[in-house]
């Protein structure tokens, strides 16, 4: 069977023009566990005993002929010019030059190619050096390594218990091949001296299939029989460690489940989300399919997506192709998840359902790759071409396009709805500055002058006048300096090129006696710093710390939490005590205390929120949105009234979990997004516009969430040096670390572990 032209699938689940045949035939021998190649526009496979095929969708099949066994590995060279394509059997391992042979086939002349190594075993890899120099032979346990221009054996290397499936050239490393084995484990050789620099330790139950170096991140990722892919780092201090693992099915039962709810929420089935539901994510019955990593591949993400306003697309980051035996994925290795997918059994008109061996060309062409298969269960080989921006809008234009029209924003979009429950707080505290207001003006106009407080006295207390009519000789200098003021305040960015402080400038000590530090929190303008401690008080300082400006005591247990008022005047606390207090910053003592066993739990988060209209905290699994306001003015008529008040408003609890560890919403402006992690290692985001949950990240990280941070675009004013300043809680690992610039116009949270420590340190680098 021999089948030339393109056939498009069409029909059945998936999508047409995503992925089209262009080419299938039925070998005379099994090509089930060969090793094919694809370079744009070749791909190269065996056709029989003797002859190795060519294929161009541009020109007639080049057909070569050389061995005298069956061929069981290919690999093209890395240059075009020229390019090389390796075969190997048993028997030999042949180079050929295809130009070379192009133009030999064309003048009626049998090709011919270089024999580089003969009676090497049964060849289960092949693989160029970065040069094209040498050649990389996995026969069996053994890796040779092969001289491309003639028959010289430049290494042997011996150390793996079982066949090795697959090896690579580091590309930054002299001298350097790694190697990954049935015997389930990796090695790093030195191939010049033939010494074995690492060997891992046994790393699954099943056999390592696939390998890829990734020059970029310096890491190698490998692919094993039972769909987990482990990154380890190549990093020379790093030993070789294991950075991360995915586990391809979760990930792509994840990825349909979140296009399958895309779809129901918008009340239409489409056949994305039916492709989500078929038996290769979820089967039925006792029948499992498998997703064996066959092939891992660099995926040409940046030049399809770069200017597609519907795909999600991220700067400096490496996507790659995953190639099972069910279909291709792509990852993002960045954050470790699905973009999308492609299952050969959606597709109606493909020949091959489920493949044993698999190929990909490295670059895009017009957004196009071609894939090279073949069949596990018949003698067929395929070539198939990849429409991948297709692939991506048939699988997240359920997701993005109805993002982007009711899409989350942190800055408000629209006003508030009337069932909204920031608009019932607004509302009320509305009402009682209104009757406020009132009561001041009939006071005004019914009681007697005498008894009015703003009223100055007559004057016979205090001391004479001795200058008359003296001028106010103040406004010119005021105006000056609120000019040189406004000139400070402008804007500057933080130059993207610029390295983060290494240099620790001094370590200042906040108590006599060793103290942990809990929590701290600079102002908004980044005048004044707030410090959170286990001994139940709280410490103001200044910019510059240098000085206490204030101490706050009230608490019966350790500070957890403290949060400035967009306004500069006010600091809310919460503790281990299960209290909350509102502070007036010129005064010791607090303004507002709620507890009296108002909350069950200790509350690890408190924030004023809305541009301080509410106060927002987290107790338990749930979060309290409570409304609040505080009066310090006196009335002498009024001083048996109660001006201070705080109502619960709502709470909104987090699904799944037992408690919330961090919260997170913007005070500076008006916003209606509120995100919260909880101990099950989920980020949930709220909006309390509508007042329910509207998304939730389930397993953001391996273990419970610390601190989570939006990004809150402020300018900071300050004396006119452009440095910036870490804090930085010490010890073995720092808790959190505030970053603060004076001329700012952001701030950066770093999330790191608790620890118990009495000091700050202060980091000084020199803003570019």
């Amino acid at each position: 069977m021999e089948r030339e032209g393109a056939r498009c699938s069409a029909g059945g689940r998936g999508k047409a023009g995503v992925v089209c045949e262009k080419h299938a035939v039925r070998s005379r021998l099994s090509a089930r566990f060969v090793q094919p190649a694809c370079s744009h526009p070749y791909c190269a496979f065996p056709l029989n005993k003797r002859e190795l095929c060519v294929w161009s969708p541009a020109g007639q099949p080049l057909r070569l002929l050389g061995h005298q066994h069956s061929v069981s590995a290919l690999s093209f060279g890395n240059k075009t010019e020229p390019l090389l394509v390796c075969s190997a059997s048993r028997e030999r391992v042949i180079v050929w030059n295809l130009a070379e042979c192009a133009r030999k086939e064309q003048e009626g002349i049998t090709p011919q190619g270089i024999i580089i190594g003969t009676l090497l075993g049964i060849v289960l890899y092949v693989r160029f050096s970065p040069d094209d120099q040498q050649v990389a032979v996995c026969a069996e346990n053994r890796i040779y390594v092969l001289s491309a221009k003639n028959e010289a054996i430049l290494a042997e290397l011996n150390g793996h218990l079982a066949p090795v499936t697959a090896a690579e050239f580091c590309t930054w490393r002299r001298n350097v091949l790694i190697s990954v084995s049935e015997d389930r484990s990796f090695k790093v050789w030195d191939y010049s001296t033939g010494l074995l620099i690492y060997q891992s330790g046994v790393l699954t139950a099943f056999p390592l299939l696939s390998l890829l170096i990734d020059e970029e991140n310096k890491q190698i990722i490998t692919g094993c029989g039972d769909g987990q892919l482990r990154i380890f780092s190549l990093i020379t201090d790093h030993n070789y460690r294991c950075v991360a693992r995915i586990d391809l099915k979760k990930e792509q039962e994840k990825f349909c489940n979140k296009i399958w709810k895309s779809g129901k929420e918008s009340g239409e089935r489409q056949s994305n989300s039916k492709l989500c539901k078929t038996d290769s994510v979820r089967p039925e019955g006792p029948v499992e399919t498998s997703l064996s990593v066959l092939l891992i591949e660099h995926c040409d993400y940046s030049e399809c997506f770069c200017n597609e306003e519907n795909i999600p697309y991220t700067l400096n980051t490496s996507y790659f192709w995953i190639g099972t035996s069910t279909g291709l994925l792509i990852i993002n290795l960045t954050t470790f998840e699905l973009e999308a997918f492609l299952c050969y059994k959606d597709y109606s008109g493909l020949s091959i359902q489920f493949a044993a061996s698999c190929a990909l060309t490295k670059k895009t062409v017009n957004g196009k790759v071609l894939c090279l298969i073949t069949s596990m269960f018949e003698d067929v080989i395929a070539v198939l071409e990849v429409n991948l921006p297709a692939l991506m809008r048939s699988q997240h234009s359920g997701i993005f396009i109805r993002a982007s029209e009711k899409s989350l924003s942190v800055i408000a979009r629209c006003s508030l709805l009337p069932e909204s429950p920031l608009c019932k707080g607004l509302n009320k505290n509305k009402k009682e500055s209104s009757r406020k207001t009132l009561g001041v003006k009939s006071t005004v106009k019914d009681q007697p002058l005498v008894f009015h407080y703003k009223i100055k006295s007559s004057g016979y207390t205090a001391a004479p006048r001795m200058t008359m009519f003296s001028p106010n000789t103040n406004l010119k200098k005021n105006y000056i300096s609120k000019q040189k003021t406004s000139v400070e305040c402008t804007r500057k960015e933080y130059p993207l090129e610029s390295f983060p402080p290494i240099n620790r400038e001094r370590e200042i000590s906040v108590t006599c006696k060793p103290t942990p530090i809990f929590c701290i929190q600079y102002s908004g303008d980044g005048e004044q710093l707030a410090c959170g401690l286990v001994d139940k008080t709280i410490l103001i300082f200044n910019a510059n710390l240098t000085k206490t400006c204030n101490v706050f005591s009230g608490h019966d247990g350790a500070v957890n939490s403290v949060g400035w008022s967009h306004d500069k005047k006010r600091l809310v606390s919460a503790s281990e005590d299960r209290t909350v207090r509102v502070w007036s910053v010129c005064k010791n003592e607090p303004a507002l205390i709620l507890g009296n066993g108002m909350f069950r739990k200790a509350i690890r988060f408190v924030q004023f929120y809305f541009m301080d209209t509410f106060i927002l905290l987290c107790c338990g699994a749930e979060f309290h949105l409570l409304s609040f306001h505080v009066d310090t003015t006196k009335d002498d008529l009024k001083q048996y009234k109660q001006r201070i008040f705080c109502k619960l408003i709502q709470k909104f609890p987090m699904a799944s979990t037992m408690e919330i560890t961090s919260l997170s919403a913007v005070n500076d402006f008006y916003s209606y997004i509120v995100l919260t992690a909880g101990s099950n290692r989920a980020l949930e985001v709220f909006d309390l516009n509508e007042g329910r949950s509207k998304a939730v990240i389930p397993e953001v990280h391996t273990r419970s969430v610390h601190q989570i941070c939006q990004n809150k675009v402020r300018c900071v004013c300050g004396g006119g040096s452009a440095h910036s300043y870490w804090l930085i809680l010490p010890g073995e690992e720092a808790v959190a670390a505030t970053r603060w610039d004076f001329q700012l116009v952001f701030c950066l949270v770093i999330v790191l572990h608790f620890t118990l420590t009495t000091a700050v340190m202060v980091v000084l680098a020199q803003a570019s």
